[in-house]
């Protein structure tokens, strides 16, 4: 096995710089991606190694952007378009609910639309306003629509071109605090498709589920349950829509009880689903209702409070005693 150990945002980097490489017809387009590289380098070089025609510094329009790739990917290309930050993938919502997710249907399947819409997403990094979204809810509920999050640098550097790859189109959710982590990942294959879920850490007592940025956070909660003589078992969604739910419940068969994480407003958020379908599935076996953690009913707060708003360790933790005292 061939692995190197790389950060979240390299091996995004490294990932679309092997598909560019494998197809001319993939094409990198938004906001500041090529001569800057992004605003968080995860385009780095590409502009200098395949030229102005194929990585496209475009307006500052999202909503051009998008229906620029619509047209593009009707033509045969497979544009992969970055959403500089999550909040500002809203001008582009039209576009993406109306055209992007109703070609294929509207077209009684004559028209597939191979394209990945990069988004950063969720908070952490002490930005402004319109920086530190969870949109994945309203995406996830758009039927037409692939969402996915990646949670560590493998998965990054193999979801990423996995997407690309796929006549689908697909959101692609980057936990944008955890650029700077780094992993081993394996350049030679990939260990999952891309609508799989894994288990991240295995253990007896009680499942935890998270996706994005929140795996982390669950892993460290998992690390400090083990002092205390819990076993927890983290579960990493990795796709949203399609739903890999099937490890979830032989997990919640096994410990009898589940928590899931998001940064996202619990209220409506994906939590609800998840948490649903558990209890249909699995309903004979929980020990405790199926508990959710995730951001407040509010918006996004001004940076010195985000440590407030944002699931943490304890929080996490709260909620698994919580579900031990049922």
């Amino acid at each position: 096995m061939m692995a190197e150990t790389l950060p979240i945002g390299k091996a995004l980097n490294t990932g679309l710089r092997r598909a560019m490489e494998r197809d001319p017809k993939v094409l990198v387009m938004g906001e500041d991606v090529g001569k800057l590289g992004g605003v968080f380098r995860i385009t780095d070089g590409l502009q200098k190694d395949f030229g102005e025609d194929r990585v496209i510094d475009t307006p500052l329009a999202e909503s051009g952007i998008i229906g620029t790739a619509v047209g593009l990917a009707i033509r045969g290309y497979r544009p992969v378009c970055e959403i500089q930050f999550d909040g500002f993938v809203y001008p582009a919502y039209d576009q993406i609910v109306s055209q992007v997710a109703k070609m294929h249907y509207r077209s009684k399947g004559n028209v597939r639309l191979p394209m990945v819409i990069r988004i950063p997403f969720g908070g952490g990094i002490g930005a402004v306003e319109h920086h530190s979204e969870s949109p994945e809810a309203y995406f996830a509920h758009t039927a037409g629509l692939k969402v996915v999050s990646c949670a560590n640098p493998d998965d990054a550097y193999w979801m990423i071109q996995q997407s690309i790859e796929s006549d689908d189109p697909i959101i692609f959710l980057e936990p944008k605090r955890r650029y700077w982590e780094k992993g081993e990942v394996n350049v030679d294959s990939a260990s999952l498709p891309l609508h799989a879920s894994r288990v991240a850490r295995p253990g007896t007592d009680a499942t935890v589920i998270a996706y994005g940025p929140m795996v982390r956070t669950s892993l460290d909660a998992a690390t400090a349950a083990a002092e205390d003589g819990r076993n927890i078992e983290v579960i990493d969604l990795r796709s949203l829509s399609p739903l890999d739910l099937t490890p979830v419940y032989a997990s919640v068969r096994r410990t009898g009880r589940a928590v899931v994480v998001h940064e996202a407003p619990v209220n409506l958020g994906l939590g609800a689903e998840i948490a649903a379908r558990i209890t249909e599935e699995c309903f004979y076996s929980l020990e405790a209702p199926v508990l959710r953690v995730g951001g407040f009913d509010t918006p996004y707060p001004a940076a010195r409070m985000e440590e407030e708003y944002l699931p943490d360790l304890d929080r996490v933790l709260d909620a698994v005693d919580r579900s031990f005292g049922f």
